[in-house]
């Protein structure tokens, strides 16, 4: 994949009308059958194959420069949607994306940033979370709707919730001033930081376990403006490449050791401790107990999350004590998700000391905690 794209001014099809871009990386959406009657991903197919369903394009117009299309009539939006589709190659499994391919992916929005209203990204679901929470960091000052989605049965399947989830993403992304990274699942706009994958084989496929949706696909578009967050102003729209990689989950489990907890840690820089409900340890363990100090003492930034798919971390229990003596960092209600990607965020940042390191991560920096809970 390039680095960068040059993309021309898209002007607009007719007085009322949204450019989206949509960045096609791969997944489950896109995918058609083989001769085995066995889902792959087809290079070079997914524009032409949209191109001829009503319900995506507008015929009307195939006048449209290369790989454009123009979303119909939609009763009560108040743009019609003319959106470009950006395919990646090679197309990505989402269980191969990782650092580099957040970081192509930012610079693709930052390069497209001036030609178009809001973005698309089409994403295999199995790590959409992850990067749609990493997102949500490396993209400062974001003015623009980002919007995650994908499916669970491709779009050209005949029953798919494919169809919807894009439709509903192109007209939030071109009609609705909601400047976050999004994922939409399922008629549901969350936050994308807030986000976790919670069932692999229902349309219901993402939850937000602590912070209601931000917008809900209805009869009607229903925007919680209220939940809704926009960067100030004058805060310049840029791209945090810098992203450190020697992050991990350690999930506590009854039978854990020290020796593996220093294993973990030993050539980490940052860790997110998935503890037992609302933070607690097995505080009886010294062994344990000596491996997460030994690292804190070495600068290795430990924070401290739920295991739980809702609720927050506390202090309220005997059994979370040691973690505050230890410098542990407390993630409030956090995913385990958004943490692991915060921590790669604030430990790229190259001119902060390790002070500075560890008030950033106690602060809530794009709405993905809720301070002092």
């Amino acid at each position: 994949m390039s680095s960068k794209i040059r993309l021309p001014v898209q002007r607009s099809a007719s007085p009322r009308c949204s450019s989206v871009l949509v960045i096609y990386t791969g997944g489950t959406i896109g995918m058609i059958r083989n001769e085995n009657n066995e889902l792959v991903p087809k290079p070079n197919e997914f524009y032409k194959r949209i191109r001829s369903f009503p319900q995506l394009h507008d015929a009307s117009h195939d006048d449209l420069p290369a790989n454009t299309l123009l979303l119909p009539f939609v009763q009560d939006q108040p743009n019609r949607i003319r959106y470009r589709i950006l395919e990646y190659d090679p197309l990505l499994d989402s269980s191969n994306i990782g650092v580099p391919e957040w970081v192509q992916i930012a610079q693709n929005i930052h390069d497209a940033h001036d030609h178009f209203q809001g973005f698309v990204v089409l994403h295999g679901t199995d790590t959409l979370a992850y990067t749609a929470s990493a997102l949500s960091f490396m993209l400062e000052g974001l003015k623009q709707p980002v919007i995650f989605t994908g499916s669970q049965i491709p779009i050209f399947e005949t029953r798919t919730d494919g169809r919807d989830n894009l439709v509903s993403a192109l007209i939030l992304a071109g009609n609705y001033d909601i400047p976050e990274v999004c994922v939409f699942f399922n008629a549901q706009l969350f936050r994308g930081n807030r986000t976790i994958k919670v069932s692999c084989d229902s349309f219901e496929a993402f939850g937000s376990p602590n912070v209601a949706p931000l917008a809900t696909m209805g009869v009607n578009v229903e925007i919680n403006e209220g939940l809704v967050r926009r960067a100030a102003s004058e805060e310049p729209f840029r791209v945090q490449a810098k992203m450190d990689e020697r992050v991990g989950l350690l999930r506590l489990f009854p039978t854990i050791s020290g020796d593996l907890v220093r294993a973990t840690l030993e050539k980490l820089n940052g860790v997110v401790l998935m503890t037992y409900g609302a933070g607690n340890i097995p505080s009886n363990k010294e062994d344990f107990i000596g491996a997460l100090r030994e690292a804190s003492e070495r600068g290795v930034l430990i924070l401290n999350v739920t295991q739980c798919s809702g609720g927050t971390v506390s202090q309220m229990y005997e059994t979370s004590h040691p973690l505050r003596e230890i410098g542990v960092i407390s993630g409030h209600d956090m995913t385990a998700e958004a943490a692991l990607a915060k921590l790669s965020y604030v430990l790229g940042k190259e001119d902060w000391d390790l002070g500075m390191k560890r008030r950033m991560l106690q602060r809530n920096l794009r709405g993905e905690m809720t301070e002092n809970v």
